[in-house]
Formats: structure tokens, sequence, C-alpha cells
């Protein structure tokens, strides 16, 4: 077993071929993601009624104050205002007690830039992957740990659901995983470990097991070696920007496969189509999502590259981990495909 895998499962001793893997996820009102979201909010009202608008939004955000900054060409009518508060408010921020409210937050201002059309805008690197291992083409690490945040937010919204949640969460699912000798592909066995902030008292973290985890974690996947982590650090009352800055752009591997695969280290919100580090990256994704439908592999990486002005990538590269088959079986035998 390598000495990595001997670290990572704390002492635990994992059977030949295994492997522990971790993939996180944050919830809609994590600093960070508060910011994606305020920066691709402002790129769709712009595209709306211009879709040539040219677009790259950051956002900022601490107690209070939402900051705005960047480049927008657009001959769209928008109400910056109005996008950013709405946003927040759909987010869920939408009073002082949970630190921070879209009525009374600060919102600072845009710089408007000048139209651009050279090609690609940038050069840089891009990546997909897909795998078979869900009908998401995803891997179940990642998936997992979305499912969960979601269910929270579910929860946090419903009448009579868990109304004390808010909307600064974060989680992490780690899976046994186990590699097929013959084929390359990676196998989820079971879930290794599940990690959930938010929660304070015994009480809640038990309605998280309830309503949450046992909801979303397929029953055969979870075993009495599996451990959950529940807000293990105690109490977690201040989250937020009130807790935390945010920026657009820090949740990339959240955002993308969540540690698997590979990243060229470009961000995607805010960004219109023009800027690769989105356009390229979802391209790659569609090609990676495509061979595996096909059957043509289990598991792909695909990398793009660009060069600024240029139309055409400068190079492309596929590595299929040596699941590749010369007898294509298309995965919707297994998954329906969502292409």
């Amino acid at each position: 077993m390598p000495a990595a895998n001997s670290a990572v499962s704390c002492k635990r001793t994992l059977p030949e071929g295994h492997f522990l893997f971790t993939s996180e996820s944050v919830g809609e009102g994590h600093p960070d993601k508060i910011c994606d979201q305020v920066s691709d909010a402002i790129l769709d009202a712009c595209l709306k009624d211009d879709p040539w608008s040219k677009v790259a939004c950051e956002t900022a955000s601490k107690t209070g104050m939402i900051m705005v900054f960047g480049e927008i060409t657009t001959r769209s009518p928008i109400d910056f205002q109005r996008v950013i508060r709405d946003t927040i408010k759909r987010i869920g921020y939408d009073h002082s007690d949970k630190g921070f409210d879209y009525k009374t937050c600060n919102v600072l201002g845009l710089d408007n830039g000048s139209l651009e059309n050279h090609g690609a805008g940038d050069q840089g690197i891009m990546f997909g992957y897909a795998t078979d291992e869900t009908a998401e083409l995803m891997p179940l690490t990642l998936v997992l740990a979305h499912q969960l945040n979601a269910k929270l937010a579910e929860e946090r919204r419903k009448e009579g659901g868990l109304n004390w949640l808010r909307p600064d969460s974060k989680t992490q699912v780690t899976i046994e995983y186990k590699k097929e000798k013959d084929s390359g592909a990676v196998v989820p066995i079971r879930v290794d470990t599940i990690h959930a902030e938010e929660i304070s008292t015994e009480d809640l973290r038990e309605a998280i097991m309830k309503d949450i985890v046992k909801k979303v974690i397929p029953p055969h996947l979870l075993d009495d070696r599996t451990i959950y982590h529940i807000q293990p650090a105690g109490r977690f009352v201040i989250g937020g920007p009130q807790g935390d800055a945010g920026l657009t752009g820090r949740k990339i591997i959240v955002d993308s496969y969540g540690g698997w695969g590979a990243h060229g280290g470009g961000a995607f919100s805010g960004k219109d189509w023009s800027k690769v580090d989105r356009s390229g990256a979802y391209l790659a994704r569609w090609i990676a999502k495509s061979l595996i439908a096909a059957g043509l592999a289990r598991r792909v990486l695909v990398q793009l590259s660009y060069a600024i002005g240029v139309a055409e990538p400068l190079s492309i590269h596929i590595d299929s981990y040596g699941t590749a088959s010369e007898r294509p079986t298309p995965s919707w035998s297994n998954h329906p495909p969502q292409l």
C-alpha cells in the first residue's frame, strides 16, 4: 500500500488496490460563492439583451459590503444595485441576524471597458474530466458533497424544515475506491468519511444525520466503518462575509472536479464566452463527457491550450488512464447521458 494512502487512512489498513479520495463543496452562502454568484448574475444580466457583451466581472465581500469591479461592455440596460441585492436575497441573507442583509449592505461600483474581439481573450490551459462512476459522469466524491450542500439549502428554505440553518455551509466526502488492474478504472466502494460544518449542538447533529446525510448518501455506500464529522470543532455561529472575506474565483476545485483530473488555474464566474478560462474548460468537459458516453473510455482527462488572439487550440491532449476501449459500450447502458 502506498505511503500516501497509509497517511490518509489514519492508521487503517486498506486492501491492495484500494485508496481514499476526498472532495469538498461549499454552500451558496459561503463568502467566496456569494462573490461567484454576484459576478455570474451580472454576467447573465448583460447577456440577456446583448449576447455579445464583453464581461470580466470580479466581486469581493466582507462585513456589510459587496464590491464589484472589472470591465464590462454591454448594450443591456442593467440596474446593478438591483441585480446584486436580488442575488444576495436569493442566497438567503435577508436579515442582519444572519450577519449579512441584502437591504442594508453597501454596494460599491463598476468600471466600463472597451469592446475587443481578437479570438481567444488570453492564453491558458484548460482541462475537462469525466468518469462513468455516476450518471452525471462526475466523481462520486464531488457529487455527494454537492448533494449534501443542496439538501442543506433545501431544508433551510422548506417550511417546517431545518430553518435554523444558515446559508454558509461546507461539506466534505471521502470515499474508498478500488482501482481495477485490468482496465485502470476506479470504482467507488464505500463512503469513508462525511464532514459537515455549521452544526452546533448534539440535537442539531442528529437532525443533520436524519434529514440530510441519510437522505442523500445511498445506503449501500455506508457501513459501520463510515466516520461522521458533523461540526467537530464546536459551535459555528459567525458565517458568511461577517466571518471571512470573499472573492470571486477562489473555489475553482469545488467548481470543477473536486481534485480529480487536473485544473489549469482559471476561474469561471463573471467571464463571458470569449474568456477561454470558462469556454475552453466547458469545451474540454464536453469532449470528455462525449468520450465516456460513447463508451470509448471509462474515465478521461482532456487538456486544451490557447494563445491570445488565436481562435483554434494550440494543443489537445487526451488521457484515458488506460481505460480506452476498442469495442465501445455506450455508458448510457448503465447511466442515461446528460450531455
